[in-house]
């Protein structure tokens, strides 16, 4: 079902924002963190949540708007929400980026402009699972399931087809292991440099 995959993905975005965290709490402590892992993060949201997952959830409230537009209202405004979570994004981009190219930044600024993402983005999550996915679920009939589906596998574009599933599961699973390597290369540093003689 829709909804299940929805929140599927919002559990596989999770674990990125998890992997993004531990990268922060590397940075905050003066320390580089692994900026591959952290460009990938960014690469995947700028895929998969804009261009596959928020055109799903945009047209169930488009739904949920016609079937029932007090709830929809009671939701609140869902474009809107994913507008901010581009920008977020593109916020977050800018500030690696700038420090990627050596320009001058406060490194507060940049540990407050990652965090502000990881916080607002778990928090739209749990809004949409709060708020929206049972508005949805409550209003939306059988057949507007049924049309949300064949709509999202029309014209080539298949946003559930396996291909695009595999991807995302690839590109995620791929930006996991880099973090593995991350931690396991700085354990190692932290180790030898622990043992006695080392300074």
């Amino acid at each position: 079902m829709t909804i299940d995959l929805l929140l599927r993905e919002h559990r596989n975005i999770d674990l990125l924002l998890v992997a993004l965290q531990r990268e922060l709490e590397i940075f905050e402590k003066g320390i580089r963190p692994d900026y591959e892992v952290i460009r990938a993060i960014i690469s995947y949201f700028e895929v998969y949540p804009e261009v596959y997952h928020h055109p799903q959830e945009d047209l169930i409230f488009s739904k949920l708007k016609s079937r029932d537009p007090d709830a929809a209202a009671m939701v609140g405004d869902l474009a809107l929400e994913h507008q901010e979570v581009i920008d977020r994004l593109h916020h977050f981009a800018r500030a690696i980026d700038a420090i990627l190219a050596d320009r001058d930044l406060l490194r507060q600024d940049v540990g407050n402009i990652i965090r502000d993402f990881i916080i607002r983005e778990r928090h739209h999550m749990m809004w949409e699972e709060r708020d929206f996915f049972p508005a949805a679920l409550k209003a939306l009939s059988a057949q507007d399931w049924t049309e949300i589906s064949s709509a999202l596998t029309n014209d080539g574009d298949p946003l559930f087809s396996d291909t695009a599933a595999a991807t995302s599961d690839a590109l995620r699973g791929h930006i996991l292991q880099l973090e593995q390597e991350a931690e396991t290369a700085r354990s190692s540093v932290a180790f030898s440099s622990a043992e006695p003689g080392n300074p």
